[in-house]
């Protein structure tokens, strides 16, 4: 056989191959690759994400002693919502030519979402539906620089390392989260799982202090306490900006003044009666140990995380899609049709919408107007609470 056809064939056969899908090493190569094909196409064209420049400045601005959240035109487009502490997470990236900075920026978020999701008490065919089924998310949020990624693995890093009772890093991951981008704030959801949940608190009131006081070593003391209490107001204006936003504001809320065309209406009811049935799960105090409470619980708050804030854009739907992923590879083998048909509605109402793919027609026309993205991961969503809460006795399939 001539060489070339049979090397043809020998790569025509891994391809098919549901080892070669399911290898760890695929999935990783493929990840990263992404990260860094996409970074070096905007190097090499001259186009620097202004996301990645947003960023780059927040260290530079925090150095310089400058306001971390008036726009800066001459920079960047739209403004920083980062706070203070992200100046010194971006610093080594920001210190190198972006040329360099931004292809291992981008490696260094497809790398830390992938490591978190190995960490999940799962088989390696289980890992492998995350990995491929996300990926489409993951592709655009690469596309977009987003610190998403990120948020996505801080979330599963909190509960794993909860469950082996390392709360030193749990509340570590915590607060990294929540004083760069507030949504990390969710993991103290993992604290009921906890055997030691004083050390727990302890930890996390060390790690405020010590990660919150951190950005004065590039700065001082004064400038960074100003840029928290500029960041505290800059938040608030923002949520309420983002009830009028296209592109902003795609959560339940979002959801239902958008259909409704209702844009006066509330957050408070509707976040309240979301944050009930997400509570109402946690009086199963009998199944706080169980790792399939766990992995349920860990879905519903990386849904809950997007379904229910005002900032929520088609970019921040990489933290809901794993969420829907997990959902739906812990069910026991045999599963139903319905669990299918929402997997299905996810993948293609949700992650698809941004993708060239997806018909520009009902995109600009109905996903995006009427925030419909939420739609899928909401129904999902209510689904998790009804298994927590009523279905008692289900074992999810966890190693």
């Amino acid at each position: 056989m001539n060489p070339l056809l049979k090397s043809v064939k020998t790569a025509s056969s891994k391809l098919l191959n549901r080892s070669f899908w399911q290898d760890y090493r695929t999935s990783l190569i493929v990840w990263i690759g992404t990260g860094l094909f996409i970074a070096i196409k905007g190097v090499v064209t001259h186009s620097v994400h202004n996301n990645y420049l947003i960023y780059k400045y927040v260290f530079w601005h925090v150095v310089e002693k400058l306001p971390l959240f008036p726009p800066y035109p001459h920079l960047y487009q739209d403004v920083n919502n980062y706070g203070p502490l992200f100046g010194v997470i971006i610093a080594p990236f920001a210190l190198l030519p972006d040329w360099l900075g931004v292809p291992l920026w981008e490696a260094s978020l497809a790398l830390l979402l992938f490591a978190a999701i190995r960490q999940l008490p799962l088989k390696q065919w289980q890992h492998a539906v995350i990995f491929w089924f996300s990926y489409n998310s993951l592709f655009t949020s690469l596309t977009n620089v987003q610190f998403n990624i990120a948020i996505v693995a801080l979330i599963i890093l909190t509960l794993t390392s909860t469950r082996k009772e390392k709360e030193i890093w749990a509340s570590l991951f915590i607060v990294i989260g929540t004083l760069v981008k507030l949504y990390g704030i969710v993991g103290l959801a993992f604290l009921f799982f906890s055997r030691r949940k004083l050390r727990f608190i302890g930890w996390l009131m060390v790690w405020f202090i010590v990660l919150g006081a951190l950005p004065m070593v590039i700065s001082s003391p004064e400038y960074i306490l100003n840029q928290y209490a500029a960041w505290g107001h800059e938040l608030i204006l923002k949520n309420r900006e983002n009830t009028f936003s296209l592109m902003q504001d795609m959560s339940v809320m979002g959801m239902i003044r958008k259909t409704t065309g209702h844009f006066e209406w509330s957050n408070f009811p509707m976040l309240a009666v979301g944050a009930i049935l997400f509570l109402v799960s946690y009086l199963q105090f009998n199944r706080y140990r169980q790792a399939g409470f766990q992995m349920l619980t860990l879905a519903s708050v990386l849904l809950f995380t997007v379904l229910f804030s005002t900032s929520t854009e088609p970019n921040t739907f990489i933290i809901g899609i794993v969420g829907v992923a997990i959902w739906f590879v812990i069910q026991p083998h045999s599963i139903t049709r319905w669990q299918w048909i929402l997997l299905t509605l996810a993948f293609v109402f949700t992650s698809m919408p941004s993708s060239d793919l997806f018909p520009a027609y009902l995109r600009n026309h109905y996903m995006f107007p009427y925030a419909l993205l939420a739609l899928p991961c909401t129904i999902i969503w209510f689904t998790i609470v009804y298994e927590t809460t009523f279905l008692k006795h289900k074992t999810y399939n966890i190693t």
